[in-house]
């Protein structure tokens, strides 16, 4: 029994031996160490940027501030327009002098429609930056109603303002075409005879009207604030008065940098709001307001935002269906279709 015994210990001792001969002859493979392909950084491209000057152009101060000092990663030829014909024009043109511009909100849908669907909004800028004014230390107008038997002078023919003003009059129980008299002219015009006292009553947009009111000296004074006006309504649309658009071909052909100036575009609008002491320099030094103490003024009272993708139909399409109540062709005929709005 005891030989039997140390037999089967000396065979199990050399079937244990045998099997980690196996294992050591044959290792088990190490799984090979991969290597994650390199990422590389964006180092942006060309862009042609059109900024109206005023209210609509403010938001991009720092943008620009920072395009001129290579700290942007766009690099960014820009142009200060005075008119959106201007930038229509360099939208429009067979050679494309834009590529992504700031422009009128009705002037982004009138694009839209007319290119039938060359050009796309990027992003919403401006909430509302009307305001009625009352001359030689008047009181009387409280609200839109008490505009009746007015002559109003205002900027903005043909465009957001006069809609806008219309809709409210209209709104509030005053035909636009009887009950008041609106006589339209040049905004420096208008500041300069509301100051003298010429003229009582007249619609300014900011930073025209900050501007009237800091030059006046007390005799000029803030009546409505149209935007105010406008919530009052609660109809379901907010007042966005600006919109950037680009053309989709550009969108299309480089979506890396379109994705990189709305993070620039973004940020810019943000310092804008949060910093307008320096951002007011900035905007006098690239002559999108006259001063910096009127732009420093005028910052809080622009309404500035950034809407963007999926957040733009929501906050302006009942906007563009107010217009084409009043007037069809102030947005090109129609109320444009959800392809005007860039959603990557």
């Amino acid at each position: 029994m005891k030989q039997k015994r140390v037999a089967s210990w000396l065979m199990a001792l050399a079937l244990s031996v045998g099997l980690m001969g196996c294992s050591a002859a044959n290792p088990q493979a190490s799984p090979e160490a991969t290597t994650q392909p390199t990422q590389e950084v964006f180092q942006g491209e060309d862009v042609r940027l059109a900024v109206l000057s005023g209210p609509t152009g403010i938001g991009a101060a720092k943008l620009l501030t920072d395009s001129d000092s290579d700290a942007t990663v766009n690099h960014y030829t820009y142009t200060v327009a005075t008119d959106n014909n201007e930038v229509v024009a360099g939208l429009t043109a067979a050679d494309g002098e834009f590529d992504i511009a700031m422009v009128a909100s009705n002037v982004a849908a009138n694009l839209y429609n007319k290119t039938e669907g060359d050009i796309q909004i990027l992003a919403l800028g401006t909430q509302g930056v009307l305001h009625i004014l009352e001359s030689n230390g008047g009181t009387a107008v409280q609200s839109m109603a008490d505009l009746k038997g007015k002559t109003i002078y205002a900027t903005g023919q043909g465009a957001n303002p006069e809609y806008i003003l219309r809709h409210l009059l209209t709104a509030n129980g005053l035909d636009p075409d009887k009950d008041v008299e609106i006589v339209f002219a040049d905004p420096n015009e208008i500041s300069a005879k509301l100051i003298s006292g010429e003229i009582e009553t007249a619609m300014l947009p900011v930073p025209a009207a900050t501007a009237a009111i800091a030059k006046s000296q007390g005799s000029v004074r803030d009546a409505i604030d149209l935007t105010s006006a406008w919530n009052d309504l609660d109809n379901g649309s907010q007042l966005i008065m600006s919109a950037v658009v680009a053309r989709t071909d550009f969108i299309e052909e480089h979506p890396q940098a379109v994705q990189t100036f709305l993070e620039e575009y973004e940020a810019s609008v943000t310092y804008v709001k949060d910093n307008a002491e320096q951002a007011g320099q900035l905007v006098a030094d690239l002559g999108i307001a006259p001063s910096a103490a009127i732009a420093q003024k005028a910052i809080p009272q622009c309404n500035l935002v950034f809407l963007s993708g999926a957040d733009m139909k929501p906050a302006i399409n009942g906007y563009y269906e107010v217009l084409y109540s009043i007037d069809p062709t102030a947005v090109g005929g129609a109320v444009p279709d959800d392809g005007i709005y860039y959603v990557p």
